[in-house]
């Protein structure tokens, strides 16, 4: 591992998220990751991004109109991703790396997911998954000779993903404590959630940002509709984007 170049991966693709959120990205894994490594965004457009991010053109997955619900991220799995090889590990441009992430690539396993915090079934959360590149193109493929019947069976591309990984028996999961939730790690009760700061994660690896609040919406305060839910700003995110 020492002599090995491992990738970081992620995709851009529409108007949700702007190349701030891949930069921020790239600067937190600069910082946390000290093992030699490629980052690598796959895009449809590569305006604003800075010096030292790789882009290529997304990969292509067939798939008709609908619901975003994730399935281009399949694409990742196809045989060829430019020139990359060797392993990878895939981060959604939504979350923040808190602390070291060397060890994301020390874990044994072929497939490794984050366990959902909401199913208590097989389902895994791909906003942090890693493969090995090109080694798994029937996920996509199989996606592709089948994906009417899949887009009825499963309701995002996670939930395919997960079975297909555990139809092949190589479905594994991060250590819970490396990847948690915002929503569900760090949030306050009603009704402390009005008069504190979400808290800080003391010994998690990756935040994750899932739904509503995104990590600008946390940011500077939110509150759904009716004030059922209510975040006050999260000011200590702007340590871990100002690296």
């Amino acid at each position: 591992m020492k002599n090995t170049v491992v990738n970081i991966v992620c995709m851009k693709w529409g108007t949700k998220f702007g190349p701030q959120y891949v930069n921020r990205l790239h600067k937190m894994v600069e910082k946390n990751l000290t093992l030699p490594h490629r980052f690598v965004c796959f895009t449809d457009d590569a305006t604003g991004l800075e010096k030292g991010i790789e882009t290529f053109p997304l990969p292509e997955v067939i798939f008709e109109a609908g619901p975003e619900r994730g399935w281009r991220k399949l694409g990742i799995f196809s045989k060829k991703l430019g020139d990359l090889k060797g392993d990878a590990l895939f981060l959604d441009l939504d979350t923040l790396i808190l602390r070291n992430i060397d060890e994301f690539f020390k874990v044994k396993g072929d497939f490794l997911i984050i366990k959902d915090w909401d199913f208590k079934n097989y389902i895994g959360n791909s906003s942090v998954f890693r493969f090995t590149i090109g080694k798994h193109s029937d996920v996509l493929d199989y996606f592709e000779e089948n994906r009417f019947q899949i887009r009825k069976q499963f309701r995002n591309e996670q939930a395919y993903l997960s079975w297909m990984m555990m139809k092949k028996g190589i479905l594994k999961y991060w250590n819970k404590k490396w990847c948690i939730s915002f929503k569900r790690h760090c949030l306050w009760p009603f009704p402390i959630n009005w008069f504190k700061e979400p808290r800080l994660p003391e010994e998690a690896k990756i935040l994750i940002f899932h739904g509503h609040p995104n990590p600008e919406e946390a940011f500077k305060g939110y509150t759904t509709k009716y004030g059922f839910r209510h975040i006050k700003p999260t000011l200590w995110l702007n340590d871990f984007w100002k690296v």
